[in-house]
């Protein structure tokens, strides 16, 4: 039996808005989606909210399709504002299958969603192993404890390669005698110090200490996260610390936060962080970065990976970065390798439209499953990777490289382009013949180093280079799921995106200021967020963080 959310709707003045918006009636009810071709293919329609183009004409797609006898449909947001999903909402029109992202629970509240829980006790076997001991976690919540959503995120991953905290360019690190700067203090001292040494770059640019990017959405990447993994040493909550009793803070009032700022405030007066930071697009940020010119970053390495490319095909290989476990003092343990659990509350869900729920959920097992996620990952055998005589997967190096360079790689082949946002085994987890479900391992990372990496690792008595931060078996997995990826009460999304909106430019200014204007600027900041509703938020994210805990106990 497949069970169905009792439908609550919009509110009528949002409904009658967006149905206005689009000059067409709201239907009925929830209209059909795909269906079977002449070649007797069942084409779902799918909505991806992170989402590219995507023809499903790639090899790994058409092997899929060749395995499962599914082709899907593809459809994605055109603008980083869409509102596809409140129009599909409001017109009860939606696809087979869909990837909501944050918008979730507007989609729970419409009843826009099966419940899974019995085809996958029917039809999932390899979706109940993927999950394995963690499986509960995937039920929407106390009250609703059925599973709308399997999670877009990896199951049991162990991090071999990683950004870190903060970067910085090998040549740095060189001529440092590749000492580690493990304190903010100490990072401060060496970029000061290298910059004093060479000023300019070989082809005469200035060289720039640190630079962010916050005109956009990044500010949350490289001006927000930056400051609870440094400052509190907190694993990635979103914009909450959790404590040991479950209560949720919004990070931004953190005391320790604070003085993260307070540091830029000072790197930027004395002209270590980069003056056009708060200007620049984040076209010219990732432009600085592939010029070779900026020593050090506070980012991920998946935002700045086309600035490495540039960068490697330049011959630059050693302005190019290495991660590095900053904290803001010696007494704050970087978090980078703490294992969190299974990250869920965002994933692929079967919406009620779909008129194939049986072969929908046949689908998604198939990507769960051994011979599926060896497909999605490593791409076609014999093409895009081989089996030696010992039973084990390898990559030629022609096609290591192309990875690496190409940035058009992943989607042109299909390797590695459904990992995300269908569920997916982690780096690390092996298969049945031992082999990793990832191209990802902790000897393929070591083999694939390149020469800056390598002489790194033997400078430092290391196999890997994450070997350097604190290890993985010094935490405990908390007992609740990332909070960032929660789905959350319209409320609390509201009181949050103003508190962001507050924080994102208040945080420039307090940076930006002179350091006699910095709490000021920060206690007004504070007051701001009072003034939002930041209590009522916090009260709210604790309580479902403790309903989570309590449930998954029982």
């Amino acid at each position: 039996m497949i069970k169905l959310k009792t439908k609550r709707f919009l509110a009528p003045a949002v409904a009658f808005s967006l149905c206005s918006a689009m000059l067409a009636g709201c239907g009925s009810g929830p209209q059909a989606a795909g269906g079977y071709d002449e070649d007797g293919i069942l084409e779902l329609e799918f909505f991806n909210k992170d989402g590219e183009e995507d023809l499903w004409d790639n090899p790994v797609a058409e092997k899929l399709t060749e395995k499962t006898g599914v082709r899907l449909k593809i459809d994605y947001p055109v603008a980083a504002d869409d509102m596809k999903v409140a129009l599909m909402i409001a017109e009860q029109n939606f696809p087979d299958l869909i990837y909501a992202k944050g918008d979730v629970a507007s989609l729970v509240e419409a009843g826009a969603l099966i419940d899974m829980t019995d085809l996958i006790e029917e039809y999932g076997p390899n979706i109940k192993k993927m999950y394995g001991d963690e499986f509960d976690k995937l039920k929407y919540s106390a009250e609703d404890p059925a599973i709308y959503q399997l999670s877009s995120y990896s199951v049991g991953a162990t991090p071999f390669k990683d950004a870190g905290n903060a970067q910085i360019q090998w040549a740095v690190l060189k001529e440092n005698n590749y000492e580690v700067p493990r304190t903010l203090d100490e990072l401060e001292t060496m970029l000061k110090d290298y910059m004093k040494a060479h000023p300019e770059t070989d082809n005469g640019l200035s060289t720039i200490g640190i630079t962010l990017s916050t005109a956009d959405w990044h500010w949350l990447i490289t001006l927000g996260n930056p400051a609870g993994f440094i400052a509190d040493g907190a694993p990635d909550n979103g914009q909450w610390l959790i404590d040991e009793n479950y209560d949720a803070v919004y990070k931004f009032r953190s005391d320790k936060e604070r003085e993260y700022f307070r540091w830029l405030n000072k790197m930027y007066n004395e002209g270590v962080l980069d003056h056009e930071f708060a200007t620049q697009t984040h076209e010219d940020y990732i432009a600085k970065v592939a010029s070779g010119r900026v020593l050090a970053l506070v980012d991920k390495d998946w935002d700045y990976t086309d600035a490495e490319r540039v960068l490697i095909a330049d011959g630059k290989l050693d302005k190019t970065y290495a991660p590095l476990p900053v904290t803001i003092s010696e007494d704050v343990k970087c978090p980078t390798l703490m294992s969190q659990g299974l990250t869920t509350g965002q994933g692929v869900a079967i919406t009620t439209a779909c008129k194939y729920p049986v072969e929908a959920i046949k689908f998604l097992d198939y990507l769960c499953s051994e011979e599926g996620q060896v497909l999605v990952n490593w791409g076609v055998e014999g093409i895009n990777y081989f089996v030696d005589e010992n039973g084990k997967r390898y990559r030629t190096q022609e096609e290591i490289d192309a990875s690496n360079s190409d940035k058009d790689y992943s989607k042109r082949t299909g390797v590695g382009f459904y990992a995300y946002p269908f569920p997916t085994y982690g780096n690390g987890v092996l298969d049945s013949t031992g082999n990793s479900y990832t191209t990802i391992s902790r000897e393929a990372v070591i083999a694939e180093y390149n020469e800056e990496q390598k002489a790194a690792c033997e400078a430092w008595d290391v196999e890997l280079l994450l070997d350097i931060f604190p290890q993985k078996d010094e935490f405990e997995i908390p007992k609740f799921s990332p909070v960032w990826a929660y789905a959350k009460p319209t409320e609390i999304e509201d009181i949050t995106n103003k508190l962001d909106e507050i924080a994102w430019s208040s945080l420039i200014s307090c940076v930006i200021g002179t350091p006699e204007q910095f709490d000021a600027r920060y206690d007004d900041m504070i007051k701001q967020f009072e003034a939002s509703g930041m209590s009522k938020a916090e009260q709210m994210m604790g309580d479902i963080v403790k309903a989570q805990v309590k449930m998954l106990e029982e």
